[in-house]
C-alpha cells in the first residue's frame, strides 16, 4: 500500500506569531479528528523550522518539510541552505521542483537532479514537483513534457533510491489562479506519470509511489480529487494557510 500524503506548502507567508498559532492549530485539530493513515507534511519558511519542529510531536502522522534545498553540501553560496543543515535539525521532506522555483529562479531539469541528489544522501525525502503551463497544455505534448522533466531529474536514480520519492503533479495553470485540473485531468496524468515509473523502475515501484495533486486543491474539491484511484494526496498551498481548511483536506484524504 503505498503512503496517503497531504503536505501543506506554507511558501512566504506567516509572521512568527501566525506561524506558532497555525502549526499548534494543525496540530490540535488533526489529533481530534483525523483518523486513517494519511500522513501530514507541513512546510513552513526556513526561519520557522526549528521552532515549529517543537511543536509537532515525535512519532505522529505530522512530519516537517522544507520548501527547497541547495545541491551543494556546503560553500559560499550566500542565502542558501543545505540538505544537511534541514536533516541537523529534524526535516524529514523537502520539496524540490516547484513552479515557482522553476519560473522564478530558473532552475532546470539537471540542476533538480542533484537537488534531489542532495536530498536523498542526507536521508531527507524529495517531493519532487513536476506540472505543465496552460500554453503546454492547450497546445502542446502536455504529458510528454512532464514525463521529461521525471526523465531528466529522477530516472538516474535506482530503484532502491527511488523508494524515497514522493511526486507532485501540478498543473502550473491551476496554481493561484482559481482554476483546478478536474477529477478526471488529474486521474488521466496521474495514471499517465505512474505507467511512466513503469517503464523505468517496473510495476512494483510504480504502485508504491505516492502521486500527488498540486494545483489548487481546497477544503471543497479535495474529496473528489482524493478520491481518484492514482491521486495518493495533495500537495497545498493557500488552503494550508488556515487551519480548519486545511484540517478538511486532511480528513478528504482518508
Amino acid at each position: 500500500m503505498r503512503k496517503r500524503i497531504v503536505a501543506g506548502n506554507w511558501k512566504m507567508n506567516k509572521t512568527y506569531e501566525e506561524a506558532v498559532a497555525l502549526v499548534s492549530e494543525v496540530v490540535n485539530m488533526v489529533k481530534d479528528e483525523v483518523t486513517g493513515n494519511t500522513e501530514v507534511v507541513l512546510c513552513p519558511p526556513f526561519v520557522y523550522l526549528t521552532t515549529l519542529k517543537q511543536y509537532i510531536p515525535a512519532g505522529g502522522r505530522i512530519s516537517l518539510g522544507a520548501q527547497n534545498c541547495h545541491e551543494k553540501a556546503s560553500g559560499a553560496y550566500t542565502g542558501e541552505v543545505a540538505a544537511s543543515m534541514l536533516q541537523s535539525i529534524g526535516v524529514e521532506y523537502v520539496i524540490l521542483g516547484h513552479s515557482e522555483r522553476r519560473e522564478y529562479f530558473g532552475e532546470t531539469n539537471a540542476q533538480l537532479a542533484a537537488k534531489v541528489d542532495a536530498a536523498l544522501a542526507n536521508g531527507l525525502k524529495p517531493i519532487f514537483c513536476c506540472g505543465e503551463s496552460l500554453d503546454m497544455r492547450e497546445n502542446g505534448d502536455y504529458i510528454g513534457f512532464v514525463k521529461a522533466q521525471i526523465t531528466e531529474s529522477l530516472f538516474h536514480l535506482s530503484a532502491e533510491q527511488f523508494a524515497n520519492i514522493v511526486i507532485a503533479y501540478e498543473p502550473i495553470w491551476a496554481i493561484g489562479t482559481g482554476l483546478t485540473a478536474s477529477s478526471q485531468q488529474a486521474q488521466d496524468m496521474h495514471l499517465a506519470l505512474r505507467q511512466h515509473l513503469a517503464s523505468q523502475y517496473g510495476e512494483e515501484v510504480a504502485q508504491n509511489t505516492s502521486i500527488l495533486y498540486g494545483g489548487s486543491a481546497n477544503a471543497q474539491n479535495a474529496a473528489e480529487l482524493f478520491s481518484q484511484p492514482d491521486v495518493d494526496g495533495g500537495l497545498i498551498g493557500g488552503a494550508s494557510l488556515k487551519s480548519r481548511d486545511f484540517t478538511t483536506v486532511v480528513k478528504a484524504n482518508n
